[in-house]
């Protein structure tokens, strides 16, 4: 990063109670890599003045990918955030990853922004982590549209693009604008809602100019605009019989139905465009702006009293008391930690204090900064819907919520999946332990996917994350960053055991000392549950048999000798802990003899449960040209795959399978060279699975 001499080029005062709110739009570009996210971010900077040249990934020259690893790789590793202005309007926009390793990022960043574009490729259409992020989208109720990018790429079809957002994401999507011509030969779009056409004259043109609609598209632009009127219209009881009754309907008040179909996730927009060429940019900001929401067409925020746990609603008003969420943590070898955050209510100002629900703390906010990438502005305030950065806050992190003294609520966190690999490492000279101590917990505070924990037998620190890619960035950013180089251990499998059937078995802590003893006794029943289901504790103890007190210290000892697994020292899963009995003394009975009881019934049950070693299995898609269709199957097959389906495009090949976490190691290489490094991959956890027999055996033998 920049010095911070520099990082403040502009000094800036806001008044946050005067910010429109119907006048900001807080979206993210999601995607499948290399569907175009960060161009599109770099042309949108470009034409809304933030930018004098346009950032090229090629060159290593873009502005939202500013890390020196971004641009070396030519891929997004962290989401950025800037703010720019479009027809009087604050776009707030993060760039987001779209490498699968790093879906933490986007996941933090649609819990809070209020809409999206979904940029899919004109060739290959909706591809698995589209599928990801789509998914992670509803799961947030977030409002989007989506963006056909690539448009002059060879191969390029806009139908087949809109059809398998319907067929693979179960979208309704409804395009508004049509291409005008497609590959080599791409040169505008007709705009389905204003019904007009938008051509680019020459190669080089970079702004539309409005023209009449080709003669001979006349036909298909009618069966087009017909089947958005009728999408529209079943959204809208007014719009609907005006419809059924043949009436005109006007383009206003089709774009006015069509902004209200799309926030209330009723349909999806779709838009084309060439990013690469910068065109389809200006009217993608415009639909941005007429049909994604403002903070206030989203529902208000809900969160918990920290004090009785019943239910508190937050209105994106600057009357309503302070609440913010915190989604983003940032180490800067300039300023300290740079937090990132969405203000959901009331007006933040420098220099006032927060109380935060997870520490009981108070933290006050040093400066407030708006970013522009890795360019800030400092600003005094910020209001409802603003997405902006603070410093000065010591003991917050991801998820964490800040509200005023006086009126606390605790805002739903934010969840992230559990990591599925492992590495061990240890700095290559003793000197630099405490180093690298400093440098993992630094790293370990901006990323919640990234686990810290330190073998017991070899003493040896564990990095777990969420695939290869994601811990050799880690790695080389203790390198480049901290100056530290690491030997770094072969890559583990995060395991998992569960129970194949019922069992039930008595824990008693029974011990006399001088004083009072400790005495602590308790019968649990453990049961299987569906794959995913995770830990389930509950009681059937009825009366007076054991005092409620002493449920909660054993399912902590239930819990913790769980995760530690019988097998071989891994966590155990997917299963019921049931308390049906127990006695207790009372004098000699605590907490802590109920705690050793609890570990003691379930290590008893589990050894007789039946155990089982579950595995990592992945979700993988290759696309490979026909030619080597046999190898391919032929490696994959050898690393225990299941193949789901094949599906031919031209001469491309694209094979859709699953397999095993512990059978996918140097598949990256051995892919490459199979195929003369003409295939590619994508490929993300789907599910746990059994492992066979003879492998569970194997894992076993050899313990965590």
């Amino acid at each position: 990063m920049r010095p911070e001499s520099t990082d403040l080029t502009r000094m800036a005062t806001t008044v946050a109670s005067k910010i429109d709110l119907t006048k900001i739009r807080n979206i993210g570009f999601i995607a499948h890599i290399d569907a175009g996210k960060t161009t599109v971010s770099e042309r949108v900077l470009f034409f809304t003045g933030m930018t004098h040249k346009i950032g090229n990934i090629d060159d290593g020259t873009t502005v939202m990918d500013f890390m020196d690893l971004e641009r070396e790789r030519g891929i997004t590793i962290a989401s950025a955030a800037t703010a720019t202005e479009w027809k009087n309007h604050q776009v707030n926009i993060i760039d987001t990853p779209g490498h699968v390793d790093f879906t933490a990022e986007v996941e933090r960043s649609l819990r809070v922004l209020d809409g999206g574009v979904v940029i899919i490729d004109a060739v290959a259409g909706v591809q698995p982590q589209s599928e990801t992020v789509w998914r992670q989208a509803e799961r947030y109720s977030v409002p989007r549209m989506v963006f056909v990018n690539k448009m002059d790429r060879a191969g390029a079809d806009f139908s087949k693009a809109v059809e398998s957002l319907v067929r693979r994401l179960g979208a309704n999507a409804v395009p508004i604008q049509i291409p005008i011509g497609a590959e080599a030969d791409f040169h505008g779009m007709i705009d389905l809602v204003g019904m007009k056409a938008w051509v680019y004259e020459s190669v080089d043109a970079v702004e539309a100019v409005e023209a009449p609609i080709p003669a001979d598209m006349a036909d298909e632009v009618a069966a087009y605009r017909a089947n958005l009127v009728e999408k529209v219209s079943e959204t809208d009881e007014d719009l609907l019989m005006a419809y059924l009754s043949d009436e005109e309907i006007s383009n206003e008040v089709l774009a006015t139905a069509l902004r209200k179909a799309t926030i209330n996730l009723k349909v999806t927009p779709v838009m084309c465009g060439t990013a690469l060429k910068h065109r389809g940019i200006q009217p993608l900001l415009d639909a941005i702006v007429d049909y994604l929401p403002s903070p206030l067409d989203v529902p208000a925020i809900q969160g918990t009293d920290p004090a009785d746990g019943s239910e508190l609603v937050r209105q994106p008003s600057v009357d309503d008391p302070v609440s913010v969420l915190i989604f983003k943590v940032v180490s800067d070898q300039h300023v300290g930690r740079l937090i990132y955050i969405r203000v959901y209510s009331g007006v933040l100002e420098t220099g006032s204090t927060l109380y935060n629900p997870r520490t009981r703390n108070r933290e006050r906010i040093g400066r407030l900064l708006r970013m522009h990438a890795d360019r800030r502005e400092e600003i005094s305030s910020a209001g409802p819907g603003e997405i902006v950065t603070v410093i000065g806050l010591k003991d917050a992190r991801t998820g964490d919520t800040l509200a005023a003294n006086n009126n606390r609520i605790i805002l739903e966190s934010i969840e992230f999946p559990e990591p599925v690999l492992s590495v061990a490492v240890e700095p290559k000279t003793r000197s630099d332990q405490d180093k690298m101590d400093v440098a993992l917990n630094r790293l370990a505070d901006e990323d919640p996917t990234l686990r810290l924990s330190t073998d017991e037998e070899t003493a040896q620190v564990v990095l777990a994350g969420m695939g290869e890619l994601h811990l050799d960035v880690i790695v080389e950013r203790m390198r480049r960053e901290f100056g530290l180089d690491v030997n770094v251990g072969s890559p583990r499998v995060a395991y998992r055991e569960t129970v194949t059937r019922i069992s039930e078995a008595q824990g008693r802590l029974v011990r006399q000392t001088g004083g009072h003893g400790q005495f602590g006794d308790c019968t649990l029943r453990l049961e299987p549950l569906p794959v995913g289901a995770g830990v389930v504790f509950e009681s059937e103890i009825t009366g007076s048999t054991l005092p409620r007190e002493y449920y909660r210290p054993i399912e902590q000892g239930a819990r913790e000798a769980a995760a530690n697994g019988v097998l071989a020292g891994y966590p155990v899963t997917d299963m019921k802990i049931v308390l049906t009995d127990g006695s207790y003394h009372e004098v000699d009975s605590s907490e802590m003899a109920f705690n050793v009881a609890g570990s003691m019934a379930f290590k008893s049950a589990a050894q007789r449960a039946g155990m089982a070693i579950l595995e990592p299995i992945m979700k993988l898609e290759v696309i490979t040209p026909s030619e080597f269709l046999g190898d391919v199957l032929a490696d994959l097959n050898s690393r225990r795959s299941q193949i789901q389906n094949m599906e031919g495009q031209n001469e491309t090949q694209v094979i859709n399978a699953f397999v095993p976490l512990a059978e996918t190691f140097r598949y990256a290489t051995d892919l490459r060279s199979r195929t003369t490094g003409r295939a590619s991959f994508v490929m993300s956890l789907d599910h746990y699975d059994k492992a066979p027999r003879h492998i569970a055996d194997d894992i076993a033998g050899s313990g965590k």
